[in-house]
């Protein structure tokens, strides 16, 4: 939920690896499945709120969510719908644009959305950002590398530190693969407990899982790792 990296691969495939930065409390220890619109989505489930940060329907899309929007936004509870509920109503609608025109997102906390739609026609790598008062859809460049990291609990400097880190690794690649990115989700840093990849503050905050999906052609690999 926190720290995310998409990797582009040949043939529309790609890897999407996401560290989840929580209350140790609401940590999820496995995946799930639920059919949703009679299709199977499968996903870690959040303990408390029921919802979820990373979903895929291992069909066409796959979705992974940060907290917080291009900034650092004040927390103001309640909110009207839970982050991760909305992420999983997506596979109701189904439809990038129809999500991006018709959902409701007021009264939603702000958030980064990473919406993959891998369709045997195309890869689409689309962005979508909201800050309490509008949403901004990108459509990134599906061949290039992405990092984001959650604006609520990175400020920009440690943004820029952790994408260095992560071009760093990129040097020298010309393909990856999934257990090289989990290492890195797992090792990457300096030795700092607050700002590494798996980081921890006072035990209050701390990086409770890293979830992996490897699309390769019409496989999937989806690894969820407990690390509570």
């Amino acid at each position: 939920m926190c720290t995310v990296t998409f990797l582009p691969k040949k043939n529309r495939d790609f890897i999407l690896t996401s560290n989840r930065d929580e209350d140790p409390s609401r940590a999820s220890h496995e995946l799930n499945s639920q059919l949703i619109e009679g299709r199977e989505v499968r996903f870690p489930k959040d303990p408390k709120a029921g919802g979820t940060w990373f979903a895929t329907d291992e069909d066409r899309f796959t979705l992974c969510l940060l907290n917080g929007a291009f900034e650092k936004h004040q927390h103001r509870p309640p909110y009207r719908l839970s982050r991760g509920i909305m992420l999983l109503d997506f596979f109701e609608i189904n439809h990038v644009e129809s999500f991006v025109k018709n959902y409701d997102f007021d009264g939603i906390e702000p958030f980064t959305l990473v919406l993959i739609d891998h369709s045997e026609e195309e890869l689409r790598l689309n962005q979508l950002v909201w800050n309490e008062n509008e949403l901004n859809h990108q459509v990134l460049n599906q061949d290039s590398p992405y990092i984001w990291s959650s604006s609520t609990l990175y400020p920009q400097p440690v943004r820029d530190e952790r994408r260095k880190w992560f071009n760093e690794w990129l040097k020298g690649k010309g393909s990856f693969n999934q257990d090289e990115i989990l290492s890195f989700h797992q090792f990457g840093g300096k030795g700092d407990a607050w700002n590494d990849f798996v980081m921890n503050r006072e035990g209050k905050v701390k990086t409770v899982s890293v979830t992996s999906l490897d699309k390769r052609g019409a496989e999937f690999s989806f690894e969820h790792l407990s690390l509570i």
